[in-house]
């Protein structure tokens, strides 16, 4: 059986984080594993609160999976701290671990900031030339390529910086921008390829990030090329939206349930 990895903070209400990248790698048929960052006090409304685990705890739990479930693939998701990521980093390198997703989370759907400040510079300089993907939201993609991002060129530009800085492709994220229509742009070494379709008006949005993330880390764990992977996993999270459950009184979860494949 093909064995993924999750790196990333535990969500309370269930919507995104491990919870929703586990949910995510069965879907796909693969086994999932864990590395817990954080935990948060969540539900579909915001964050109460959150702590980091020690670097201790976590350098053990990545050394635990690695060396007697290797994964195929790995992501991150939330950090949280400098300290936090530099461990990460340090353990990635360590394993050789490959196929690595990097989801720079670093602000919640609610708006509730989930990442130091110190943390961005440790994110762009060591896990980023580490990614075969980096995933950012628009957001993100401003703070990682220094520059403001509003329309898909914006995007495709923020890309390019971001595989000078060293990810081998980079997938902006365009679920913020302003119009009836959504824009995500995937930049590889090889060109660029513009994903586009329809805003959802769902107010089913929480782990939106996480669930595509973990999406393409299992789709490349059992052995996908990058725009396929990527392609399939944008049409699983659309599904996903359009079919949610509707839960909480904020930002629900997306339908988990949904199968890979059109």
């Amino acid at each position: 059986m093909i064995i993924a990895l999750t790196i990333a903070g535990s969500d309370s209400g269930g919507g995104a984080g491990i919870q929703a990248d586990l949910k995510t790698f069965h879907q796909y048929g693969v086994f999932g594993t864990s590395v817990i960052t954080a935990v948060t006090a969540q539900n579909t409304v915001g964050v109460r609160a959150w702590e980091a685990l020690s670097v201790p705890l976590i350098t053990d739990q990545i050394n635990a999976v690695a060396e007697d479930l290797r994964p195929q693939a790995v992501k991150t998701g939330m950090l949280g701290s400098a300290e936090v990521a530099l461990a990460v980093a340090a353990g990635i390198e360590r394993h050789q671990l490959a196929n690595y997703v990097l989801d720079p989370v670093m602000v919640a759907t609610s708006g509730d900031r989930l990442l130091h400040a110190n943390a961005e510079a440790v994110i762009a300089r060591r896990l980023l030339p580490m990614a075969t993907l980096v995933t950012p939201n628009l957001d993100e993609a401003a703070i990682l390529a220094g520059t403001g991002v509003g329309d898909p060129d914006g995007m495709e530009r923020a890309g390019r910086t971001m595989l000078v800085m060293g990810a081998q492709a980079a997938l902006v994220k365009g679920g913020h921008l302003s119009g009836d229509r959504v824009v995500d742009v995937l930049v590889t070494q090889s060109g660029t390829r513009r994903f586009e379709h329809p805003k959802i008006d769902s107010r089913s949005t929480h782990g939106t990030g996480c669930t595509l993330s973990s999406a393409i880390t299992a789709a490349l764990a059992l052995g996908q090329p990058l725009e396929r992977a990527v392609e399939d996993a944008l049409d699983f999270v659309h599904r996903a939206i359009t079919s949610a459950p509707g839960l909480g009184s904020g930002h629900g979860p997306l339908n988990h349930f949904v199968s890979p494949g059109s």
